[in-house]
C-alpha cells in the first residue's frame, strides 16, 4: 500500500544528519541553482562546483552506512511514497546508450524505488525525444534493460503529445522509423488515414529515381490513387531512414495546391504542414561521438524549400526543449502519482536529468520559469555533453552519471528538510 511520506533518516542517524545544518548554511547556492535561460535577477545565483561535489560525497558516505546496516540481521522498515518531489528523465545518454544500459542506471533506479538510506520510494516518469515505436513497445524494452517494470503511463516519447491532433486531421503523411511502426503508431493515436511514403512509391515508382523499394516494402505497403487524395499534415515521427526519397515526397506536397501529389502551387504557400517529434540535432549512441538527429534533417528540409521556392518554410518541432513537451510531462506526472501512489497534487520539486544541454537543460530551465512548482535540471556527462566544454545552457548540478543524479536529489531533499524541522527550534531558542 502506497503512503505519502516525506523523507526523513533512520533514528540512529538523526544527530549526525542535524550536524549538517552548518553545511547548509554554507552551501544555500545548492537550493538555488545557477542561470537559467533568460533569467529575472532574482534567479541569478551561482553553484560553484565544489558544492555539487560535496554533495555526491555525503550521499556516497551515507550509501556506505546504509550498506553495512542492510547486512545485519534487522528486519528494514517499508519503504514508503514521498509526495515532496520525483524525477524525469532522458533516456539516450543518461540510462542508455547504444541499446545497453549505462552502468550505473540500474542501481539508481533501485534508490528509487526504495532501496536508499531514507526508507523512502521517488516516483519518476521518462521523457524521451527518441520514438519510432509505440509507448508499450518502448516500455516493454526498458523494462528489460534497467530491470524494473516500466509503465505506459509514465513514458513520453517525442512524438506522444502528437496524439492530440489526431481529431483535428484525417489524411496525414508520416515518416521515418523502422518498417511499418510508424503508421502502427499513428493509428494507435487515432488518426483515420495514415499514409506512408511506400504507399507513395508503390502508386508512382518515378517519384523518388534512386530509391526502389524492397519486397517486404511493396507488400507491406498500401496501393491508392493519390490523384484523389489530400493529404492534410505531415509527421516525422522517427528519425528517417532515407533521407533523399523522404524529403524529395515532403518537398513535393509542400509545394502542392492544398497538399494533393502531382500538383503545383503558383504560390508556394498552400502545402499542409510540417510537425517534427523533435529537434535534436545531435544525439548519442554507442559510437564514441554524437550521431545527427531528426533536427538537422528538419534544418535541411527548411534550406532546401528555400533553395527550390526562395521562400522561407514554417515548420513544428515537438519534443525537448518544447514548453508543450514539459507542459505534457507535468500532467503525465500529476496522473502517474494519483493512479498508482494516491497522490493527487503536484511535488514541490522534480528533478530533471539530461545529457543534451540544448534540449534537456534548456527545456528544463525554460519551463522552471513557467511552472508553479520547481523544476531542477541536472546534466550528466555520460552522453552529448563532454566534460571540459562550457554548455550553451547551464543546468543547475553537473555530475558523472545517473546514479550521481538521484543521490545529489535525495541528499539535497533530506537538507531541505532538516533545515525545516530546524527553523522552528531556532526560533525557540532565539525568544
Amino acid at each position: 500500500m502506497s503512503v505519502s511520506a516525506t523523507l526523513r533518516p533512520p533514528q540512529s542517524e538523526r544527530n549526525h544528519v542535524r550536524r549538517l545544518s552548518g553545511q547548509d548554511a554554507a552551501g544555500q547556492d545548492l537550493t538555488k541553482g545557477p542561470t537559467v535561460v533568460v533569467p529575472e535577477k532574482h534567479l541569478m545565483a551561482p553553484s560553484d562546483a565544489h558544492e555539487v561535489a560535496a554533495s555526491i560525497e555525503l550521499a556516497r558516505h551515507e550509501l556506505e552506512q546504509y550498506t553495512l546496516r542492510s547486512e545485519s540481521p534487522s528486519t528494514p522498515p517499508e519503504s514508503q511514497v514521498t509526495d515532496r518531489f520525483a524525477y524525469a528523465f532522458d533516456i539516450d545518454g543518461v540510462l542508455i546508450r547504444g541499446g545497453k544500459p549505462i552502468p550505473e542506471a540500474i542501481e539508481a533506479m533501485k534508490l528509487l524505488n526504495g532501496q536508499n538510506q531514507y526508507g523512502v520510494k521517488v516516483p519518476y516518469i521518462f521523457v524521451t525525444n527518441g520514438g519510432g515505436k509505440t509507448e508499450q513497445e518502448r516500455c516493454r524494452q526498458l523494462s528489460d534493460q534497467l530491470e524494473i517494470e516500466v509503465s505506459p503511463g509514465q513514458f513520453i516519447c517525442g512524438h506522444t503529445p502528437m496524439r492530440e491532433m489526431a481529431q483535428k486531421y484525417s489524411t496525414v503523411l508520416v515518416v521515418g522509423g523502422e518498417g511499418e511502426k510508424c503508421r502502427h503508431v499513428a493509428e494507435g493515436y487515432g488518426f483515420k488515414d495514415v499514409v506512408t511514403p511506400g504507399d507513395i512509391i508503390k502508386d508512382n515508382t518515378d517519384t523518388t529515381p534512386f530509391r526502389k523499394l524492397t519486397d517486404e516494402e511493396w507488400e507491406n505497403s498500401r496501393a491508392r490513387n493519390f490523384n484523389k487524395v489530400e493529404i492534410e499534415a505531415i509527421f516525422v515521427f522517427a528519425d528517417s531512414r532515407d533521407w533523399a526519397g523522404d524529403q524529395q515526397i515532403i518537398l513535393d506536397l509542400l509545394m502542392s495546391k492544398k497538399g494533393r501529389l502531382g500538383t503545383r502551387s503558383e504560390t508556394f504557400d498552400e502545402g499542409p504542414p510540417v510537425f517534427f517529434s523533435h529537434n535534436d540535432v545531435i544525439w548519442s549512441t554507442s559510437h564514441e561521438l554524437s550521431r545527427i538527429g531528426m533536427g538537422a534533417l528538419r534544418a535541411s528540409l527548411e534550406a532546401m524549400f528555400k533553395a527550390v521556392t526562395g521562400k522561407e518554410l514554417k515548420t513544428t518541432a515537438f519534443g525537448k526543449p518544447q514548453i508543450g513537451t514539459f507542459q505534457f510531462a507535468t500532467r503525465l506526472l500529476q496522473q502517474w502519482r494519483k493512479d498508482t501512489h494516491g497522490i493527487d497534487q503536484p511535488p514541490d520539486t522534480v528533478y530533471f536529468v539530461g545529457d543534451t544541454p540544448e534540449s534537456d537543460i534548456r527545456g528544463t530551465n525554460e519551463f522552471n520559469s513557467h511552472a508553479e512548482n520547481t523544476w531542477f535540471s541536472i546534466l550528466v556527462r555520460t552522453g552529448v555533453y563532454k566534460e571540459g566544454t562550457k554548455p550553451k545552457f547551464t543546468p543547475k548540478a553537473t555530475v558523472n552519471n545517473v546514479l550521481e543524479a538521484v543521490q545529489y536529489g535525495l541528499v539535497r531533499e533530506q537538507q531541505k528538510l532538516v533545515k525545516e524541522k530546524a527553523a522552528p527550534q531556532t526560533a525557540v531558542i532565539t525568544e
